[in-house]
């Protein structure tokens, strides 16, 4: 892809994800153009319908995490590191959850899964999650899939308490105590008594 339509293609995922963020998946495209400064054409040019964009903008938000979780899997921390991924997984959630339910009878969230970034995203989480374990900030009995599963579950109790930030930071204060190793839990109840 030459630099400037590659320039022009962020330039519509970047205003995409700026426009379904504030006005939901109906928003025109027209509304993403303008706002990316390309013309239509662009934008269908290198998104020929708008599942394909939004199919896009998800596949980038997933090679996000798993660069993220990457990087985070060298950290000098890495509980505090898995935990805060998981936080940010679950904040972002809202604006995810438009995305994938808009493209969820086209099959996407299976083949979100297959894609290359996908697995390398579960892959890394994997990675990060394994350090967590071996630091004793998580117990050892969960695997991957457990952890992302407990990310959509999370992510819908957040949704559930849109608005209330106070529940929302409750309810992911009891899915961390669930993941926290039972050796090594916070000890409150033990300094309550």
């Amino acid at each position: 892809m030459r630099a400037d339509a590659l320039r022009n293609r962020v330039r519509v995922l970047e205003a995409a994800e700026v426009v379904f963020a504030a006005k939901g998946v109906s928003a025109s495209t027209e509304e993403i153009a303008l706002l990316a400064g390309v013309g239509i054409g662009t934008v269908f040019r290198h998104f020929p319908s708008k599942e394909a964009l939004l199919e896009a903008i998800l596949l980038d938000r997933v090679a996000k995490l798993g660069a993220m979780a990457r990087s985070l899997a060298t950290s000098l921390d890495p509980g505090v590191a898995l935990y805060g991924l998981f936080t940010r997984m679950v904040d972002q959630a809202v604006t995810k959850k438009t995305y994938v339910d808009a493209l969820a009878d086209a099959g996407f969230v299976s083949r979100i899964g297959r894609s290359q970034a996908g697995q390398e995203a579960v892959q890394a989480l994997g990675a990060l999650l394994v350090r967590a374990q071996q630091a004793g900030a998580v117990r050892d009995d969960i695997g991957v899939t457990e952890l992302i599963a407990l990310v959509v579950g999370a992510s819908r109790a957040a949704e559930y308490a849109t608005g209330n930030r106070a529940a929302q930071a409750r309810t992911l204060q009891v899915v961390f105590d669930g993941l926290r190793h039972p050796d090594r839990s916070s000890g409150s109840e033990a300094n309550d008594s």
